[in-house]
């Protein structure tokens, strides 16, 4: 039996048709049931074109949630590429280590050096003596156009810690201001002579120590086989190694050690990128 729903809709297409077409029926109750056979055949055409509608509606979301996930699936690949390529970059990276040279500049072996240095694309740190830029000027300006780091070591290579804080600052800001005369630059490092910094003296004079862990002695050999022996046995990333540009033997070991930390894969640095965060 035809639903109650279907029934009233067949009735009133039915009273709807005859008092349109206003012809008398001979047999309503046939013309009824031949109503409600159409509406059905109707109402099964609309079911099924609702079925298709839904199934189209579901392949759609299928497509687009799938579609979706490929989004995501790529998005994470990427990810993936970017991490890897980031940690091939950090497995890259190469070892650093500073050359650092106390005590110049020297109107004869400081020239040598940079001469070397510039050859080899080198940056090295020079912690210059106030007393020895007078006459040295164009020396001082040298290191600054090629790139170096120029710091302080001092007017007279005193033991800052033994002196009063007066003193003290006077030796590091006479330095400061030559340096600045020759260069154009106030330097921002200080290596105090033999390593011996004054307590709190930063915070009178805004600067920051510098210290070393090689110490290649070569102010006191002035052996080249014997600084190259100290470097490659102590060398490691991270290296500050500490000589002296004033003396003939201590630039043919700087050159050296120069040779063979690039050809094992260290990159020359000023020493700020090893002690800056």
């Amino acid at each position: 039996m035809p639903s109650v729903s279907l029934r009233k809709r067949t009735v009133f297409f039915y009273i709807f048709f005859s008092y349109t077409v206003k012809k008398e029926r001979k047999d309503p109750d046939a013309y009824f049931e031949s109503a409600v056979q159409e509406a059905e055949i109707y109402m099964e055409k609309k079911k099924l074109w609702l079925a298709l509608t839904v199934t189209v509606t579901v392949l759609l979301s299928a497509v687009s949630v799938g579609k979706e996930k490929w989004k995501q699936a790529v998005a994470r690949t990427e990810k993936q590429r970017t991490e890897e390529k980031m940690q091939t970059t950090a497995d890259d990276t190469p070892p650093l280590a500073a050359l650092t040279f106390d005590d110049g500049p020297s109107a004869v072996y400081t020239p040598k050096l940079l001469d070397g240095l510039k050859e080899r694309g080198v940056k090295a740190s020079f912690f210059l003596l106030g007393r020895n830029i007078p006459g040295n000027e164009e020396i001082v300006k040298r290191m600054q156009k090629e790139g170096h780091l120029i710091g302080n070591h001092t007017y007279n290579h005193v033991q800052l810690n033994t002196l009063s804080e007066t003193r003290a600052r006077e030796e590091i800001l006479k330095t400061n201001n030559a340096i600045y005369e020759a260069a154009g630059i106030y330097p921002q490092y200080m290596r105090p002579p033999f390593g011996a910094w004054k307590k709190n003296m930063e915070l009178c004079v805004e600067m920051i120590p510098v210290f070393w862990n090689i110490d290649t002695m070569d102010w006191k050999t002035q052996d080249v086989s014997s600084v190259l022996e100290i470097v490659f046995t102590e060398i490691k990333d991270g290296a500050i190694i500490l000589m002296h540009d004033e003396y003939e033997e201590s630039v043919a070991a700087a050159l050296a050690v120069a040779d063979r930390l690039l050809e094992d894969g260290y990159q020359l640095v000023t020493v700020d990128r090893l002690i800056v965060p």
